[in-house]
């Protein structure tokens, strides 16, 4: 399927594609005047629901972290688990793939804290 991009101007690669709009037993022509507008009315319509949906997502989020509910992403490790992970690290006993199943965690993770943590 062909995504449009915005700076696509009344829908210019969906009448490079020849697509073509039905109606119930009508058939539209982008190449038609009736049948571009319709393209333009719909695609106006999409993009404006688009808009609409991006600020009652933006709203929704300041309502919740004004109310403390939306905080960021969590800490997957404890700090308890992160001192017991470094501390591991530092004494050199295990390696990194030893450490990720120890702390079920993934290999990108035991990079970032032991990065964090020379920081």
């Amino acid at each position: 399927m062909h995504q449009v991009n915005r700076a696509d101007t009344a829908g210019t690669s969906l009448f490079a594609l020849g697509a073509t709009t039905r109606e119930s037993r009508s058939v539209y022509d982008p190449n038609d005047p009736v049948g571009r507008l319709l393209f333009n009315v719909l695609g106006m319509v999409a993009e404006f629901e688009a808009d609409l949906i991006r600020a009652r997502t933006r709203e929704g989020m300041q309502i919740a972290k004004a109310a403390g509910k939306l905080r960021g992403r969590q800490l997957t490790l404890s700090k308890t688990k992160r001192k017991h992970l470094l501390d591991l690290a530092a004494a050199g006993k295990h390696t990194q793939a030893e450490l990720t199943e120890l702390f079920d965690v993934s290999r990108t993770m035991i990079y970032r804290e032991l990065r964090r943590a020379t920081k």
